[in-house]
């Protein structure tokens, strides 16, 4: 049975009085993910925005057994987690890591990867805000075509990043994966109910939840969700999920209003029209792929149980 915001107990699980900034997407999408993880839980961040503002010692907002380590292990951090939690016989506990894109996209990906490989039974949850944000806005591999960040500023050669997004959900379902899934701070509905489908799943399941992120980006603070809806509306993030191989679109993008979105951020602003133009026809062809891949495995699951 599908979630509603009211049916989420009352207690914060990440409970208030954390640093965020004003308008943090990421804050905004951990606390109604803890909402829904429950007691039952140990939550594992790396070094990133999230472990700065969750709580420096002695302080912590988790109210649930809560681990820090270093930026690049959090595959293999909760990888063993999960497993001394078997052996001690708490099959009950789910263990969850929370990184950041960077600690995600780059720094991190081996671990990610060998985790997944193994279908390491965990939750594993990237939060993007498309660069490396509490180290000071450099470009991260989830940074978009175009984004102004420090190490890809505008000037006189480039116009901020030249590369374009790493596509972290789809190399998690070339993993065999029992569940990937993206989603958004400003789609609370969705986000919850793919955290429910996620716990109740066995094995290795990944989330990718876009996170507006105000300094980082530029915009006014109380536009988060503005921004967030943006994305989707006009395909710069698509919110998906792939059960066991089978990949399903839970929102089709309009795919328009792209400049009203870039235009709301300072790190876009600069964005000329055959830039714009580029950006455009890269999530065109971007969606083109997700509609025959979603297309191609409906039918090749269809009446059978999806298994890769």
């Amino acid at each position: 049975m599908r979630l509603k915001l009211k049916d989420l107990p009352e207690e914060n699980i990440f409970s208030s009085g954390h640093t965020a900034c004003a308008g943090c997407g990421a804050a905004m999408a951990v606390r109604n993910i803890a909402k829904v993880l429950g007691k039952e839980v140990i939550i594992y961040v790396p070094a990133s925005c999230l472990s700065v503002f969750n709580g420096l010692f002695p302080n912590c907002a988790w109210t649930v057994p809560y681990h820090h380590t270093v930026f690049e292990n959090t595959g293999a951090a909760i990888s063993g987690l999960s497993r001394a939690m078997k052996r001690k016989g708490l099959d009950d506990v789910t263990v969850v890591g929370i990184a950041g894109d960077g600690g995600t996209a780059d720094i991190g990906l081996q671990a990610l990867s060998g985790a997944a490989e193994r279908n390491e039974d965990v939750i594993y949850i990237c939060y993007d805000n498309e660069a490396y944000m509490n180290t000071g806005v450099q470009r991260s591999g989830s940074t978009p075509h175009g984004a102004s960040t420090t190490t890809t500023p505008v000037g006189k050669l480039t116009k901020g990043n030249q590369d374009f997004k790493k596509d972290v959900p789809l190399i998690m379902m070339a993993h065999g994966v029992p569940y990937v899934a993206t989603a958004s701070a400003s789609f609370p509905l969705d986000l919850i109910n793919k955290v429910k489908k996620a716990k109740e799943t066995k094995g290795f399941r990944y989330l990718q939840v876009y996170a507006p992120c105000v300094p980082g980006w530029r915009y006014e603070q109380s536009k988060t969700v503005e921004v967030g809806k943006l994305a989707v509306e006009c395909g710069m993030w698509f919110l998906l999920e792939c059960e066991n191989g089978r990949l399903k679109i839970n929102r089709e993008p309009k795919m328009k209003n792209l400049e009203t979105y870039l235009k709301m951020q300072g790190r876009f602003r600069h964005m000329d029209e055959k830039q714009i133009a580029e950006l455009q026809e890269s999530i065109e062809r971007k969606w083109e792929f997700y509609k025959g891949y979603a297309d191609l495995t409906q039918r090749l699951y269809s009446g059978s149980e999806a298994s890769v």
